[in-house]
């Protein structure tokens, strides 16, 4: 059932530096297979992306989860997110296996120089940062996006304080700019010391919150305005819902203008012909489904074709891929691990999920016409204020889409045919039978493969010497979200708990907080609304927090009183090695709870 893929990179002797070819892997965020005008865009131009496409091989039935982490998982370990541990955005199920290699590891053992500038999204804490998985270059902000609950306070795409090789450091410009222009700054000096390299680009554009350059809103909604006026575009749509679409639109446009900037830079620096990117999106659009979808029904999170299918270009010039072209056969993210491997000709003993595309792209055979594929994913635990073990986080059978041909067989109860209904609108699994036995025949010995470790929690570490102290947030509570700073501004009346590894024994202090320490405001306060470049974001809500309380594991809790103006909670405790769990509560005058410790600092105290 499961594929398995060797290939070598340790040619005897050694390749020379000069033989390897570098490799840029470009992926944008929310952005679907229609947000490109040369899909068929009505508002959109994007010459830079169109020039891309028209050089490459392109994939033109290529798949990838219907949410971000799990198929940045995918991509990066080609191993199925329900076995790689990354099924979700948030609520504790992004945490990458530590012990699974990534294309980072790959590459940095032959010898490549690896880097990563934009959205990581695996892990915000050692082991799981882009730093403990092969990426020796690290630019990168915590979690789904800028301004989510562990990023640096306040963040918001203009100026913004990253990470920088484990080090906050603030960047002057739009976050899209930054991201390219520090990642070419490190290429040039790659091409400059003859060390070949492999870049990971990915953006948080066009993510929300859509906030933007007003002059790249102002020439988007010109633009958007003409195409009304030509009659290229009709759709009537909300007002508010328009503003989405042109600040979504606007920076995509952005994305663009910095792939031109790119490949300027490869061809200036001579890397053009031996530069190997791949430019694929994470997840189907946020916004297409309301303006234009390229001929599919559905949007970011669903399984239908719309939620999924994405574009993936392939250029490598001197890479024997033969005419620009399109490449037709199911495809998956995870395919890109071993096709990258093989194409630059180096080695992994991993077992992956994946098949290798190169046979395919460089014409030596087609994409097995008979393949299959599976989607899964845990869906967003929205309503649940606290753990339950119905949580929708939970990766279930019946959530699957199994795609085969042009069928798409989707939760074990709906099946499209794609031939005669692109848009599947009509469910025809009665119609035939054998079709879906046969394509439920193969979710059953996938789910009989994965089922004992597709919901295994990672834990999140403290006390290990790479991380200490650690900052743990309620974005990592199991099964609840709270992944936004807007939702620690308004005070949402969730809680949860952290599975916690505790990495040396010792003794321990948990510093409690619902501020993070930046803001410097007492527990029970709450804070003005807030100015920032593009928006005005909500007022603080104040809490009446009385009293704190922490429990580890089975132990009984610990209680502390509140005091006015206290900014922090800390509680001591001795811990053993090995895994456990963290609760925390910040109660009222009654004793009543309100909310978990949004934020907790945890520092083991050196013997």
């Amino acid at each position: 059932m499961r594929s398995l893929f060797f290939a070598s990179f340790l040619v005897a002797g050694a390749a020379s530096t000069a033989a390897k070819p570098n490799v840029i892997v470009v992926m944008t965020d929310d952005q679907g297979y229609g947000d490109l005008s040369c899909h068929g865009n009505p508002i959109l131009q994007t010459p830079y992306l169109d020039r891309l496409h028209s050089e490459s091989v392109r994939l033109t039935d290529f798949h990838v989860a219907p949410m971000c982490t799990p198929t940045r998982g995918q991509l990066l370990t080609g191993v199925d997110a329900a076995r790689n541990g990354a099924i979700n955005v948030s609520s504790g199920r992004t945490l990458l296996r530590a012990e699974l290699p990534t294309l980072a590891d790959v590459f940095a053992d032959a010898g490549y120089k690896t880097g990563i500038f934009g959205k990581w999204h695996l892990g915000d804490t050692y082991p799981y940062r882009p730093q403990d998985r092969g990426f020796q270059e690290t630019l990168w902000f915590p979690s789904s996006h800028i301004n989510s609950t562990p990023d640096v306070w306040d963040n918001d795409y203009f100026n913004d304080t990253y990470r920088r090789n484990g080090v906050l450091t603030k960047y002057e410009g739009y976050c899209t700019d930054v991201f390219f222009r520090e990642a070419i700054t490190w290429m040039k000096e790659r091409a400059n010391g003859n060390e070949p390299f492999f870049l990971y680009l990915p953006t948080n554009a066009p993510h929300s919150p859509y906030w933007l350059p007003q002059s790249h809103r102002d020439a988007m909604r010109s633009r958007f305005e003409e195409a009304e006026a030509s009659g290229a575009f009709s759709k009537k749509l909300a007002k508010g819902k328009r503003e989405d679409i042109i600040d979504f639109l606007a920076m995509i446009q952005n994305i663009d203008d910095n792939m031109g900037l790119l490949d300027a830079f490869l061809k200036e620096a001579g890397l053009f012909e031996d530069t190997l990117i791949v430019y694929l999106t994470d997840n189907g659009s946020t916004q297409g489904a309301d303006y234009f979808n390229a001929g599919m029904w559905g949007r970011k999170t669903e399984l239908w074709e719309g939620g999924h299918r994405v574009p993936c270009f392939i250029r490598y010039p001197k890479g024997g891929l033969g005419a620009p072209r399109d490449l037709s056969g199911l495809t998956q993210v995870q395919d890109l691990y071993p096709t990258l491997i093989d194409l630059t000709g180096l080695k992994s003993d991993a077992a992956v999920d994946g098949e290798s595309l190169a046979p395919a792209l460089r014409g030596e055979g087609d994409v097995p016409a008979d393949r299959m594929l599976v989607i899964n994913y845990s869906r967003m635990p929205f309503a649940f204020d606290y753990p339950a073990p119905d949580s929708p986080s939970l990766m279930r059978r019946e959530g699957a889409g199994v795609l085969w041909k042009h069928w798409r067989l989707l939760e074990d109860r709906e099946l499209y045919d794609l031939r005669s209904d692109p848009l599947q609108r009509k469910n025809v699994i009665g119609e035939h039978p054998e079709v879906a036995a046969r394509m439920r025949g193969h979710l059953d010995a996938w789910w009989k493969e994965v089922e004992g470790m597709a919901n295994e929690p990672q834990p999140v570490v403290i006390g290990h010497p790479a991380e200490n102290p650690v900052m743990l947030t309620a974005c990592e509570w199991l099964d609840v979200f709270i992944d936004q700073q807007k939702q620690i501004r308004r005070a949402d009346s969730k809680n949860g708990w952290w599975e916690i590894e505790v990495a040396k024994p010792g003794t321990y202090d948990f510093e409690l907080r619902r501020w993070p320490r930046e803001v410097s405001i007492p527990l029970n306060a709450g804070m003005a609304a807030t100015k920032v470049t593009d928006d005005v974001l909500e007022a603080g809500v104040a809490l009446p927090i009385a009293r704190a309380r922490m429990q580890t594991g089975t132990r009984s809790p610990m209680v502390k009183r509140v005091e006015n103006g206290q900014q922090a909670v800390t509680f001591t405790v001795d811990l053993e090695a090995g895994r456990t769990r963290l609760y925390t509560w910040f109660d009222d005058a009654n004793h009543q709870a309100l909310v978990g410790a949004y934020y907790v600092y945890v520092n083991r105290r050196e013997p």
